[in-house]
């Protein structure tokens, strides 16, 4: 099982969209060098807010490129790092993946795979009416989200458009993923 990075992307400031880049360095323990989302602790502004000595289970953000296909049959157009994400993916079922899965991205970078995105507010001021696409229910009434997956640096190296991911899963039984 595996996939293929499709873009790379990072901002040093806040921002909702990153903008892309030629590589990305993952750093173990931290993320994305140099990206606004980096530390040991929570980088997001509403999990500062919450606590800021929390671990930051969010490092690196990852989304399946297919996403943004699936959207644009519904009018909206996305491209790569316009979500905010750090690594877009292709050929990978990300939301699919248990806790505890490692992606070898690359020749030495390996992500932690720690949760689901929460997606919030400002992806309907990106574009108006996105949100309920990438937040819905199936058909027991369980909330979905579709907005990518949350992942810690377990190993640094550097990321670029074309490398490989290698899945490798935990050893079950599989915890399914929930928002971190």
């Amino acid at each position: 099982m595996g996939g293929t990075v499709t873009a790379v992307s990072s901002n040093s400031d806040y921002s909702f969209s990153k903008p892309n880049r030629d590589s990305v360095t993952l750093l173990a323990g931290l993320g994305v060098e140099g990206d606004v989302h980096a530390g040991v602790t929570v980088k997001h502004r509403s999990r500062v807010a919450q606590d800021p000595t929390l671990p930051n289970l969010r490092q690196v953000h990852l989304i399946h490129q297919e996403l943004f296909a699936d959207v644009g049959r519904e009018g909206f157009t996305v491209s790569p790092g316009q979500l905010g994400e750090n690594i877009t993916t292709s050929g990978l079922d990300l939301l699919g993946l248990p806790v505890g899965t490692l992606l070898h991205l690359g020749d030495e970078a390996v992500v932690e795979v720690t949760g689901l995105r929460n997606p919030c507010s400002q992806i309907d001021a990106f574009r108006a009416g996105l949100l309920k696409r990438l937040v819905g229910r199936d058909e027991a009434g369980d909330v979905v989200r579709k907005s990518g997956i949350m992942g810690v640096v377990r190993e640094g190296g550097e990321v670029r458009p074309g490398d490989t991911i290698e899945v490798r899963l935990p050893a079950g039984p599989h915890r399914p993923l929930d928002r971190v």
